[in-house]
């Protein structure tokens, strides 16, 4: 897989408050002045952030959900935020430690990269990376783009990739009098579910701080769920109980910020995750076995970015060496050394440079080149050792001009791989161009366009895993087109696009006889047709949040097909969501509500492979209460109020109405 980068630019604001201060008493009145005046000495305070990308005043259509939103929603896993997005679908595998992966307007799992700091979260074994395992608690800001996002500086990974999907981590603020910040949370919901974090910040100095977030969750996944005993979901039925879901996984994530002038900043991130999940397997009627299977990780990074600016340059350096270790145990299958028992490991070390001349105000040319290193071992007899190389560059031109911006660029992605006893191994190589405009037609409304082409080569567990010999895939190709308009004034916004993209060669993948084995293959050609609406705003205490979906992906292989000219599988044509809130000082009560029409599990769309739509609704109170020492905050979340019965994937049943309660403690 390519893995992709999406970075941020820096912004540093220093209030200060004497000079403040010292504005006013100018401006007081002689007669005043005489007078007994009262003053208050304030507290400074240094606000340092990275700036989100724009959601308006771009050609390529991005959201963004800042700390105070993932709060509201009590979010805690990054799926919780994805899934109230516009033109996103979230695969889920049932549960909380079920697998759950994100595509977006017909694009495979493997064109949304996900990134932490700008930096990519690369599988090199199978390409997909599991939102459930990564916690949003230490994040500022959550934010997804079709195509790349229009900062000033990114990686070329960031230009070729499909899709972008970023966390991007807190940096400690701090009143100048202060040197630590502590927050402490404990939660318990249903389904055993219990879980804790703490995050720990410090300042180091004038130009360093650090911060420290621990998180731990575990739960024995032992919901109720209905088993249908008909396709139509109308006929018997019988409640069962979910068996062998047990999840349990605990992060540590420690960072430090270093600026060493006005125009330069040093970030480093140390990250370890460990988790356990029992795999629960299918629900099949006449077929309730409980599962066996269960999978291990350990994952390790460390993670460097540099950027700076000088005079007419701005430069950007990230680095990256990462350690993963995966395990999978199936108890109930036997070998000849015993039962079944599968260990990966991998690793992989990135360099980018990016460096960007602006000799014009309106114009900008930015030049940036990434390589990797990735080295997939296991203890299978066949194909335990694969080597690959990943050289990507880009080359971007942007022009602005008073209302109109305008962008070209394209990348080169060439990939090179490696394997032990064979000689004639698939090479890939691609340039992908872009090019994209958005212009003011009116005040406030804003004409955007794009085309991009993307390109993701098969991963190692596509090509090599299990077989002696290659899988014959090909690479799969994207061609992306939106056509859109968005407006906004002081209290609502609104965005309306229109887009059209073809996949050729589109690799799917769909679960095997477990949920470990997956089955690959190549789709000749997909075309997709879409519209994504959104609107929101905000009236007094109240703010509404809302996305509405159409979405055609229609099969275009081969006519003699039965599938010719169905919906591919797992792909709504309708989706949806709204998001309602009202806050009163420190009461604040969410309301939410995901809604998906039907799906088909399999190419053909048949009553067989049907999947009924279903509404999700869910509801959050939380209360800040005030002490001595900081102050208490209380939150009460339910997920499925109506306690509706609904598959994603099919034959795995999601949970039903489950509670969590939370109370955080911040000083």
């Amino acid at each position: 897989m390519i893995a992709m980068k999406h970075n941020r630019h820096s912004v540093a604001i220093g209030v200060q408050c004497a000079v403040f201060a010292a504005a006013c008493l100018f401006f007081v009145p002689s007669s005043l002045a005489q007078d007994t005046v009262r003053s208050t000495t304030l507290r400074e305070v240094t606000i340092s952030h990275r700036q989100p990308p724009a959601t308006l005043r771009t050609a390529n259509p991005t959201q963004v959900v800042d700390a105070a939103t993932l709060q509201a929603r009590g979010a805690v896993q990054l799926n919780d935020v994805v899934k109230m997005m516009s033109s996103v679908v979230i695969k889920d595998y049932g549960g909380i430690g079920g697998i759950k992966t994100v595509s977006s307007r017909g694009l495979g799992s493997q064109f949304s990269t996900v990134t932490i700091d700008g930096v990519a979260v690369n599988d090199a074994q199978n390409g997909q990376v599991d939102l459930g395992r990564y916690m949003v608690g230490n994040a500022a800001h959550v934010s997804f783009s079709q195509g790349h996002s229009q900062l000033p500086l990114l990686s070329a990974r960031a230009y070729a990739a499909g899709n972008l999907l970023n966390i991007e981590t807190a940096e400690p603020t701090f009143f100048l009098a202060e040197k630590q910040n502590l927050r402490a949370s404990m939660e318990l919901g249903s389904f055993g579910r219990v879980g804790g974090n703490l995050l720990y910040e410090r300042k180091l100095g004038q130009k360093v701080s650090a911060s420290l977030w621990i998180d731990a969750i575990e739960s024995n996944g032992a919901y109720p769920y209905t088993l249908f005993y008909s396709v139509s979901h109308t006929d018997s039925s019988s409640r069962k109980r979910r068996h062998h879901s047990a999840v349990s996984m605990a992060n540590v994530d420690a960072n430090l910020f270093f600026r060493p002038t006005k125009s330069q900043r040093i970030t480093a991130k140390l990250h370890t995750m460990h988790g356990t999940h029992q795999l629960p397997g299918a629900v099949i009627y006449y077929n309730e076995m409980s599962s066996r299977q269960s999978s291990a990780t350990d994952m390790t990074y460390l993670q460097l970015r540099w950027n700076g600016e000088k005079a007419h340059w701005q430069w950007q350096m990230l680095g990256k060496a990462q350690l993963n270790n995966d395990s999978y145990t199936d108890s109930a299958a036997r070998t000849i050394s015993g039962i079944a028992h599968n260990e990966y490991s991998q690793n992989e070390e990135y360099l980018s440079a990016s460096l960007l001349y602006q000799p014009l105000t309106w114009l900008a040319i930015n030049y940036a080149t990434d390589g990797s290193y990735s080295h997939l071992t296991s203890n299978l007899s066949t194909r335990n050792d694969v080597w690959r190389t990943n050289i990507t560059s880009a080359l971007a031109l942007k022009l602005k001009h008073k209302r109109i911006n305008f962008e070209a660029n394209t990348s080169y992605i060439g990939i090179t791989d490696h394997v032990i006893d064979l000689d004639t191994l698939p090479n890939f190589a691609r340039l992908a161009p872009y090019v994209g405009i958005n212009i003011e037609v009116f005040p406030n409304t804003i004409f955007r366009c794009f085309y991009k082409e993307s390109y993701r080569s098969p991963s190692f567990s596509e090509l090599y895993v299990f077989l002696s010999l290659p899988r014959m895939l090909r690479p799969e190709q994207a061609h992306q087109c939106n056509v859109g308009l968005t407006w906004a004034n002081t209290m609502f916004k609104a965005t309306c696009d229109a887009y059209r993209n073809r996949v050729i060669d589109k690799i799917v993948a769909r679960p095997g006889h477990n949920m470990y084995y997956w089955s690959m293959e190549n789709l000749g050609r997909v075309d997709i047709t879409g519209v994504d609406l959104t609107a929101s705003g905000t009236w007094h205490e109240l703010s509404l949040q809302a996305n509405y979906s159409w979405q055609q992906a229609l099969d275009h292989t081969n006519a003699s097909k039965k599938e010719y000219g169905d919906q591919i599988a797992y792909t709504p044509k309708h989706s949806g969501g709204l998001m309602l809130e009202w806050q009163h000082r420190h009461t604040r009560i969410t309301a939410s509500m995901i809604a998906m029409g039907e799906r088909f599990a399999m190419p053909q769309n048949t009553d067989a492979n049907r999947l009924p739509p279903y509404m999700d609704f869910g509801a959050t109170i939380e209360q800040r209460i005030d002490i001595p020492w900081g102050t208490l905050t209380m939150l009460l979340q339910v997920q499925n109020l109506l306690d509706q019965q609904y598959e994603i994937v099919k034959s795995y049943p999601m949970m039903g109405r489950n509670f969590r309660f939370s109370l955080t403690y911040n000083m």
